[in-house]
């Protein structure tokens, strides 16, 4: 093992290995079915006996350049088959990320049944879009898939690029950075990450859209281009990366890992909540962590071994009673569950009200608030979910303060400690002078000394055939929080976060084509007939 291999392990805080002596076959060939060839890797460890296999299928250089983690996988008791994606490290095909997940994996399932060594056991594991590929066969993969352990994801595609119905603009602008340089020498990689965020930013402001690849790359991203030329959840180019209706098929135990700031989460406590709705018993573990922390990605290992040593190997050590662990914000404090979230949580209300209010009781007969969003100068985007590296830094809390296109609402001191637990939401009651328009929800913690932390937050694109008036719902991002007594909970309302979404033209007209632009003049309701109001789970 080398010496950073031994530093990686300790990092992660993983159990001794079994082996030190892995043997490794390297650029194995997988067909599949319309004649594209995948390089796969292969680590086997010897000295053990007839092992289990785990598959670790991904479009990045985990493969080619991530070689540490297949080996300490292996080293703890499993023959590990890592397998680069179609167009990506090596393999044969285009780069289509999401679309081809399903048949190219059912592919390498029946590549796997006829190696000699693979015992009929399997495994999965992997993190980010390596989580995304194991939901991918995970209805198809046959009696063989034993557990698998989904990190830092959710199964349905559109929902991560289009979470709330607008693109994650700044994300995926980053991911097709990412990706079309990481095969490029580290130097010049870091060099990419580093130096591209101005090119990116300007990307991001290119009109119309489908062209901001050759902006931030310097080239067409077929994939990016096929994503803003499907923006609906309904169009059927999204089927093929829809996993979530298949969830309740889906009888394999899972461990699902991810951090209250990681961009996933949403998608990822989705599936987590289908697994528990169909009877299954999955764990869960979120932490105080966004999707870029090293933090993260060693508990997500180890975690994840953990878990396949236990159903593959019935080995249950290490293994913990309570199927949930989360870490509680404000309390900061790590909390055993049964279920996320807990049965005894109940919704609470706090309406909005004039003035800047935010209360329990509904609010008084009032004039709504107002303001006009201009996508010409869209609102900004502050400390919330975790954002690509490299188009802009956070805009502190000021710049909100600062803006007319943003409502801020405020409740008094709480009198007592309120922890909330699960899914937090938002019934906005609006009207708009647009038909085609976004609402964007952010929940903070003040405390006494004026310092804000930022809870929960989402945007949600709303399209109708004529000026919206009416009830806007808006599902937050998931949490665990503690109110500390003292503490004022706030709520802000605006028309963006941008560059984190897209910024909503307000013509209707697709993304991809989109140039001109329309202000939307808005407004919040908060009188007893339309009580515009946010929903904590409250424990």
């Amino acid at each position: 093992m080398s010496i950073a291999a031994k530093m990686l392990a300790g990092r992660a805080k993983l159990a001794p290995a079994e082996t030190q002596n892995v043997t490794i076959e390297k650029d194995l060939r997988v067909p599949m079915p319309d004649g594209v060839v995948l390089l796969a890797d292969h680590y086997a460890p010897q000295g053990l006996g007839d092992r289990p296999t785990v598959l670790i299928r991904s479009v990045y250089t985990d493969r080619t350049k991530g070689a540490m983690v297949s080996r300490l996988v292996a080293e703890r008791g499993f023959h590990v088959v890592v397998v680069s994606g179609r167009g990506s490290c090596g393999s044969e095909g285009t780069l289509t990320p999401f679309v081809s997940e399903r048949d190219d994996g059912l592919a390498v399932l029946e590549w796997l049944r006829r190696q000699p060594w693979f015992t009929g056991e399997l495994g999965t594991l992997g993190q980010s879009y390596n989580g995304y590929t194991q939901w991918a066969i995970a209805a198809g993969a046959g009696p063989e898939l034993r557990a698998m352990s989904t990190s830092l994801i959710g199964s349905n595609a559109y929902d991560l690029v289009y979470p709330g119905g607008a693109l994650a603009l700044e994300l995926f602008l980053g991911w097709i950075s990412m990706v079309a340089h990481q095969e490029k020498p580290l130097p010049v990689y870091l060099s990419t990450v580093a130096l591209g965020g101005k090119r990116r930013a300007r990307a991001a402001r290119v009109l119309p859209l489908a062209e901001a690849d050759t902006i931030a790359i310097g080239a067409v991203a077929p994939h990016w281009r096929d994503w803003l030329a499907h923006p609906d959840a309904g169009d059927p180019w999204w089927s093929a990366g829809d996993h979530s209706r298949e969830i309740s098929a889906v009888s394999v135990p899972n461990h699902l890992v991810s951090g209250w700031d990681d961009f996933a989460l949403p998608g990822l406590v989705r599936d987590y909540q289908a697994l528990r709705k169909a009877g299954r018993e999955p764990y869960l573990t979120i932490g105080p962590w966004q999707h870029w922390d090293a933090e993260l990605s060693m508990t997500a290992l180890r975690e994840s071994i953990v878990w396949l040593r236990a159903h593959l190997l019935k080995d249950r050590d290490g293994l913990r009673t309570a199927p949930v662990r989360v870490y509680v914000r404000g309390a900061e404090e790590w909390r055993d569950l049964p279920a996320y979230p807990p049965a005894e949580v109940r919704p609470q209300r706090f309406h909005l009200h004039p003035n800047g209010g935010l209360g329990g009781d509904l609010p008084a007969d009032s004039a709504p608030d107002r303001y006009r969003f201009d996508p010409a100068d869209p609102t900004p985007a502050v400390t919330g979910m975790s954002r690509m590296i490299g188009i802009s830094r956070r805009t502190g809390e000021s710049v909100l303060a600062g803006r007319a296109d943003v409502l801020t609402y405020t409740g008094e001191p709480l009198p007592a400690d309120l922890e909330v637990i699960g899914v937090p939401a938002a019934e906005l009651h609006v009207t708009s002078s647009l038909a085609h328009t976004d609402f964007y929800v952010r929940v903070s913690d003040v405390a006494p000394s004026g310092a804000i932390t930022h809870v929960s937050d989402a945007l949600r694109r709303c399209a109708a055939d004529r000026p919206i008036d009416g009830m806007v719902e808006i599902e937050l991002a998931p949490v665990a929080h503690r109110f500390k007594r003292g503490h004022r909970i706030r709520v802000q309302v605006a028309s963006a976060a941008y560059p984190r979404w897209d910024r909503n033209l307000g013509t209707g007209e697709p993304p991809a084509t989109a140039s001109a632009m329309r202000a939307a003049d808005q407004q919040v309701h908060h009188d007893p007939r339309r009580p515009s109001a946010l929903i904590l789970p409250a424990c």
